[in-house]
């Protein structure tokens, strides 16, 4: 995907002027994660209109501390010239794409119908979060997985939501289901299990 590099916090604000709404990549090259994050962004593939911008925070330290940002690599969607969205670490492809586009993915070609927006909480360690995203894998449903052992704001996020700690937890929109309720998944996403 193509994206223009920031080169200071004063350019960054120029530009947001003319596009209020865009994502920004927060990187730092010459770390794994932040090498994996835009080496995934470069590889993808979209025809998305908003524009993508990327800055390197081993190069231009302003912008980062402007929006709070502590961690790299972070993708944040601004709207209206403000932080919408944040996704951080690296993803995946189908990941990147939700998080860009998450209302236009399709879940069923026969209905073409718009697949509902998934989030999924979980930690590394989890197996019913493994078996939770192998099942939505395995039903061809995308989803955006959240890691709330890395990220302390989405960990508070899902305990103010749901009222409980444990992980997996599923946003479906908006609609939360803690645990991998078989059930309740087929019947919030249309699987016929």
């Amino acid at each position: 995907m193509k994206h223009t590099s920031i080169t200071s916090l004063q350019d960054f604000k120029e530009r947001l002027k003319s596009h209020p709404n865009l994502f920004l990549l927060v990187y730092k090259k010459g770390s794994e994660q932040s090498n994996c994050a835009l080496s995934n962004l470069d590889a993808m593939k979209s025809d998305n209109a908003t524009p993508v911008f990327s800055v390197n925070v081993a190069e231009v330290k302003d912008v980062h501390p402007e929006y709070n940002i502590n961690s790299a690599p972070t993708l944040i969607e601004f709207k209206k010239e403000t932080p919408a969205r944040y996704l951080k670490g690296c993803h995946r492809e189908g990941a990147l794409e939700a998080f860009f586009n998450p209302h236009a993915i399709i879940s069923n070609a026969k209905d073409n119908q718009r697949q509902k927006q998934v989030i999924v909480y979980s930690t590394p360690t989890c197996s019913w979060c493994r078996t939770l995203k192998d099942y939505l894998k395995n039903n061809q449903i995308q989803f955006r997985d959240i890691d709330v052992s890395k990220d302390e704001k989405a960990a508070a996020e899902m305990v103010n939501r749901s009222g409980q700690q444990g992980v997996p937890q599923s946003l479906i929109d908006g609609q939360v289901v803690v645990g991998f309720d078989r059930n309740r998944i087929n019947s919030l996403l249309g699987i016929n299990a």
